[in-house]
């Protein structure tokens, strides 16, 4: 508790920024009712690399069930948001090689990450793969997605890679083979 404490008043000086769970309403719905899964928002802060500040934000956790296998729904899931109307945002900086893709709802920025396996090991992805019941001949699938206010593209004097670490890597090294303490 005492080393959260100070955690809290080095990085943000004392106050962390409120966390915002309105931003995740309108992914959250499209989970669930177009894709039909169990999810479950929780609020949170985000290091955003085109401020280069933590903002109020949050993120959902969902699990659902797919026929057609883990990379073909990842496929669909992102064609069936663009067809409900989400636009990718301005200077997306996502992996598509880790099947994460960055949208735009209104004033809402969302980073989506499809995932075969359940990884990150949290009550709330505890509690949706609880929930889920799968259908015959289907295989789980998660789904996690961090939502922050929009925010515009980048500023152009900003360098375009390294500016913040990712989350749960401070400290750490990384190099093509290995992720080490420092």
């Amino acid at each position: 508790m005492v080393l959260a404490l100070i955690l809290t008043v080095f990085v943000f000086g004392g106050a962390q920024p409120p966390s915002d769970s309105t931003h995740c309403v309108a992914a959250a719905r499209f989970l669930r009712v177009d894709r039909h899964m169990v999810a479950a928002i929780d609020r949170d802060t985000i290091n955003d690399w085109r401020s280069q500040q933590r903002v109020a934000g949050c993120r959902i956790t969902a699990a659902g069930g797919t026929d057609i296998g883990v990379a073909k729904e990842a496929v669909r899931l992102y064609d069936l948001l663009r067809a409900a109307h989400w636009t990718r945002t301005p200077d997306p900086r996502d992996a598509p090689n880790e099947a994460s893709l960055r949208f735009r709802w209104e004033q809402s920025d969302c980073l989506f990450n499809v995932n075969a396996d359940a990884l990150l090991n949290t009550d709330a992805e505890g509690r949706v793969n609880d929930a889920l019941v799968l259908k015959p001949g289907e295989t789980r699938y998660q789904v996690f997605v961090m939502c922050m206010p929009a925010l515009p593209a980048r500023p152009d004097h900003l360098p375009p890679e390294g500016d913040l670490e990712p989350p749960g890597t401070r400290g750490l090294r990384t190099n093509a083979t290995a992720i080490t303490p420092l």
